[in-house]
C-alpha cells in the first residue's frame, strides 16, 4: 500500500458499501465526511452496483470511479492507502465473509488486509433481526470485535408505528473512525 493519505493532504477515507436498501442514501456518508474534511473513496461489493445506489453521482461527488475490481498488476493504484474504512452499509454476507476471512470480492479482501494492517474500521450493520439471530452472525461479529472493527447500533430497516423507517446512522461511522 502506499502512505496515508494524511502525509499528502487530507486523510482518506474508504466507504465500503454493500447491497442493502439503503445504500441509496450513501452520499450521505459522503456529504458528512467531505465536511470533516476527508477524500472519500467507494468500493462497493458487485451486488451493490446492481441498482443500490446512484453509482454516477456518487463518481460527481467523490471525484473518483466506484471500485468494484482488482486492478490488473501494473495498474496504478486508483486510491491512497485508507487512513480509516467505513462499511455502511455492512450487510450479514458481508460481515460473516470478513470475519471467515474469505476475500473473494475487493470489497472483501480490503476489509482483510486493512484489519491486518492495523486501519482503523467502523460498521454500521444493515442487518433483519431473523438474519441477526443466527449463531454464525453473532460468532462473527465476536470475531470482528475482537479484530479492533468498532460498530455502530444495529439497523434492521423494519418500519416504525405509523410506517415510516428510522433514519440510518450515516455520520456514527465517522463518529467511530475520528482520531483521538
Amino acid at each position: 500500500m502506499t502512505e496515508p493519505a494524511e502525509q499528502h493532504g487530507k486523510p482518506f477515507l474508504c466507504a465500503v458499501v454493500c447491497a442493502a436498501g439503503v445504500a441509496a442514501d450513501v452520499s450521505k456518508l459522503i456529504t458528512a465526511a467531505q465536511e470533516r474534511n476527508w477524500e472519500v473513496g467507494v468500493i462497493a461489493t458487485p451486488v451493490a452496483l446492481n441498482g443500490f445506489f446512484d453509482t454516477a453521482a456518487v463518481e460527481a461527488q467523490t471525484g473518483r470511479p466506484i471500485r468494484s475490481a482488482w486492478r490488473t498488476p501494473g495498474e496504478p493504484r486508483p486510491f491512497p492507502a485508507p487512513d480509516a474504512v467505513v462499511v455502511a452499509p455492512a450487510t450479514f454476507n458481508t460481515l460473516n465473509k470478513w470475519a471467515a476471512g474469505i476475500a473473494d470480492t475487493l470489497a472483501l479482501a480490503t476489509l482483510c488486509e486493512t484489519a491486518g494492517l492495523g486501519v482503523p474500521i467502523a460498521v454500521l450493520p444493515c442487518v433483519a433481526d431473523a438474519l441477526a439471530a443466527h449463531p454464525a452472525y453473532r460468532e462473527s461479529l465476536r470475531r470482528l470485535r475482537g479484530m479492533g472493527v468498532r460498530f455502530g447500533d444495529p439497523y434492521t430497516g423494519e418500519t416504525e408505528p405509523g410506517g415510516a423507517r428510522p433514519e440510518f446512522g450515516w455520520e456514527r461511522a465517522l463518529d467511530l473512525v475520528r482520531p483521538g
